[in-house]
């Protein structure tokens, strides 16, 4: 399509060749009838040739404007299928974002703040992996991933991290255990208990905060058993096999065969943090953040 022809005009005879009808063409384009039939007089006079038959009943193509219709009507869209897209891109309103997220930002923090990002950005080919901590920090130097839900703190010169919550720590024991008769738990009450946690192939970051709070109190914590997920650990503490320590996002989801109470600590908080390269100044990472932000901070 050349474009001395201009691009109104033509657009303008493709949607009065596909309605035939001046009045609806007019409306279509939030043109008068005059303006409309002066931009298709332009094209005329631009071609050298009719484009239409007008009678005061109908409008028809000339065989003339058929042929130019078909040849450029696919064309037109093409461009404005272009142009919109190009808007959303540069609107962050299209492309891809990577996310990933670790066990305990499953449950709320995640999931509100995809939620608010596919309302605001449906047209963005969004992708959420579950990855361990420390996985999620090799795959955001090998750009497999644009941010990471993260245990905190995290703290690199080539990252940005956001603190989207401190949630406290609870020890988690089965029904009727001699923890839940105390006035309140503290951490040197959990010093001669059996702890099941998760396994460090999988738990590794979680494990490692836990004994670094558990050894400024000066207690070594009695780790019996290991599981590789929740429901296995939780299935182990209800059949009485021990006690864990869960962040208060997950209480809600442990079941009726187990008892939970806080540890009385201001220090035993498990912190979440949303972390991305500070070179990624995507459009889509900028608006994930604004939308992460409304999810957090607790």
């Amino acid at each position: 399509m050349n474009e001395f022809l201009g691009i109104e005009n033509v657009h303008s005879f493709i949607t009065l060749a596909e309605e035939l009808n001046f009045r609806r063409t007019a409306e279509r384009l939030h043109l008068d009838q005059s303006a409309l039939s002066r931009r298709i007089q332009k094209l005329e006079a631009t071609l050298g040739f009719r484009l239409l038959e007008r009678t005061t009943r109908e409008v028809t193509l000339t065989q003339a404007g058929r042929r130019f219709y078909e040849d450029n009507a696919h064309l037109l869209h093409r461009y404005e299928a272009s142009v919109q897209a190009a808007r959303r891109i540069a609107e962050g309103k299209t492309g891809s974002l990577s996310v990933g997220y670790m066990a305990f930002a499953a449950t709320e923090l995640m999931p509100s703040a995809v939620a608010r990002f596919r309302q605001r950005h449906p047209h963005v080919d969004l992708k959420i992996r579950y990855i361990r901590t420390q996985g999620q920090k090799i795959a955001l130097a090998n750009d497999e991933i644009d941010l990471g839900y993260m245990i905190g703190p995290f703290d690199h010169s080539d990252y940005q991290t956001l603190q989207l919550s401190a949630e406290p720590l609870y020890v988690v024991t089965p029904r009727g255990h001699a923890l839940m008769r105390l006035p309140v738990v503290k951490p040197g009450d959990l010093a001669d208990e059996q702890v099941i946690l998760g396994d460090m192939q999988e738990w590794d970051e979680y494990r490692w905060r836990l004994n670094d709070l558990f050894s400024t109190e000066g207690i070594s914590l009695k780790v019996t058993l290991e599981a590789s997920n929740t429901l296995a650990l939780i299935g182990l503490v209800a059949a009485g096999l021990g006690v864990t320590i869960y962040p208060e996002s997950l209480i809600g989801f442990l079941g009726r065969n187990v008892e939970v109470r806080p540890i009385m600590h201001p220090q035993f908080r498990n912190r979440t943090v949303l972390v991305w390269k500070r070179s990624n100044r995507s459009r889509q990472v900028r608006d994930f953040i604004e939308v992460a932000k409304l999810s957090g901070v607790r």
